[in-house]
């Protein structure tokens, strides 16, 4: 009987990837080609705030709050070393510290348990017509967390948006990632999953202020002196906001409501259904780009978040080998997963 291992990992991220862009599909997972600079802010602003919520819902019960609270601010210190001196991480540093103090202050007291956080699934991948395994695939992934509500098992998947609108909101249904998600780790945890928790937590627009030069101050004085009637100005220069004063802004601006969001959706057994379908002819597809060594570049895709596709360069040179070796390292794929498969003892 073939083993588990033997079979090659798919996971959310490498089907999406298959489905936008076959080329892209082909340089990352087959090729394991990854730019260089690819952290991006809004991935490692990302990054942090998972860890902060995996740290606050994973914590020993039974410390004091202030002391978990504290915990949790360390880890984002430790995540941004350089905040003093580089005004990247002090971006960062500074959001993500307001999100979760903010997120805290908003929710005290929840009104479910927490049954995992983080927790990586394998399970195989299901011929609908046949119910027989892929000898192929298998698939992995890791949820941000199980939740039991009302004696009923839901997957809680945080969010960290750049603006909660009614778009935002109603797009969640049709998030395949998360059906994908409560189907799979259904199968390997042999529970029922009846939906899922978004917990959404906004990104604030504002920003600290970095003062004004002294070329700065004395054009501004010298545009107000000459409206003055008098001649004068008791205009002052405009001194960087300090850490503390822009944590309070920050701070008011998480009391307010619409930074956060929770929506509860209902997984029905139907969408399972097709997503059996539709993994299964995916796997097909793939299996026939392998056969016949043609990945085929979707341009509709190339600047869909009104950006370069991270793979733009190569495509665009041609897959000039100097554009390869610049830009690109070579990084194993699946790097959300732990590189030594998943344990499957219960976790109740």
């Amino acid at each position: 009987m073939q083993n588990d291992r033997d079979r090659e990992v798919l996971t959310y991220s490498s089907i999406k990837t298959f489905r936008n862009c076959r080329r892209m599909y082909d340089l990352r997972y087959n090729r394991h080609l990854a730019p260089i600079d690819e952290d991006s802010e809004a991935q490692a602003l990302g990054t942090i705030f998972h860890g902060s919520m995996e740290r606050w819902y994973g914590r020993d019960m039974s410390v004091p709050v202030e002391q978990a609270v504290n915990s949790v601010l360390e880890y984002i210190d430790g995540a941004c070393p350089g905040r003093v001196h580089d005004d990247r991480q002090r971006k960062m540093w500074h959001l993500a510290r307001a999100m979760f103090l903010g997120y805290v202050k908003r929710y005290p007291s929840e009104g479910f348990d927490v049954v995992a956080v983080e927790k990586e699934f394998e399970s195989q991948i299901i011929n609908p017509d046949t119910d027989c395994p892929s000898r192929t695939f298998i698939m992995r992934g890791k949820v941000d967390g199980i939740i039991l509500k009302d004696g009923k098992h839901y997957l809680i998947e945080h969010k960290s948006a750049s603006a909660i609108d009614g778009n935002y909101i109603e797009r969640l249904p049709m998030d395949f990632q998360i059906v994908l998600y409560s189907h799979y780790i259904e199968k390997f945890l042999n529970i029922r999953i009846a939906g899922i928790m978004y917990n959404v937590v906004g990104k604030a627009q504002i920003k600290q202020s970095k003062g004004e030069t002294e070329a700065e101050f004395e054009e501004r004085r010298a545009a107000l002196i000459a409206k003055s009637k008098t001649g004068k100005s008791s205009a002052k220069q405009q001194l960087p906001e300090s850490d503390d004063d822009f944590q309070t802004r920050l701070a008011a601006k998480y009391a307010e409501d619409d930074m956060f969001h929770r929506e509860l959706l209902i997984i029905s057994r139907e969408q399972f259904d097709v997503l059996n379908s539709e993994i299964w002819e995916l796997c097909q597809q793939l299996l026939l780009a392998r056969r016949t060594g043609k990945w085929y570049l979707n341009p509709d895709y190339c600047f869909n978040y009104h950006r370069p596709c991270r793979f733009f360069p190569i495509c665009r040179s041609g897959e000039n080998p100097n554009v390869i070796e610049n830009l690109y390292r070579v990084a194993p794929p699946h790097s959300e997963l732990s590189g030594s498969g998943v344990e499957t003892k219960p976790v109740f």
